[in-house]
């Protein structure tokens, strides 16, 4: 059975700053807060269009969950458009980014860190920059 598509990605941290990461997604990326099953632990899912490609887990508070800066991850990726607006964006909100032109392109893209240090870049296409 292939692999299809990118379904969801994880983040799980303790309470408030579960909140945090919250916020910043739905604040700056524009996702939105919907349905989730039933679980027997708090957290969110968080949607682009149709898909909850965010899922939130909150940690255990008697230190059992794994250290949220451990592991390999770096960053996620997102396509977007609108990309003057876009940092406009990200200034207005006093975010601290970073701006890259992708060499031998016009695609730009910005990276910035959400409130657990986690990566996130915003690519744009060469029509969008």
């Amino acid at each position: 059975m292939p692999v299809q598509r990118f379904n969801h990605f994880n983040l799980k941290a303790p309470q408030p700053l579960l909140q945090q990461i919250r916020d910043f997604y739905v604040d700056v990326l524009g996702m939105r807060e919907g349905w989730r099953p039933p679980f027997p632990f708090p957290g969110y899912w968080l949607y682009l269009e149709e898909d909850a490609v965010l899922h939130l887990v909150e940690a255990p508070s008697d230190g059992t969950a794994p250290n949220i800066a451990a592991g390999t991850f770096d960053h996620i990726a997102f396509s977007c458009t609108g990309f003057v607006e876009f940092e406009a964006r990200l200034r207005t909100m006093g975010l601290d980014y970073k701006k890259v032109s992708v060499p031998g392109t016009t695609q730009q893209q910005l990276f910035v860190k959400d409130p657990a240090g986690n990566g996130v870049e915003f690519n744009f296409a060469d029509s969008d920059a």
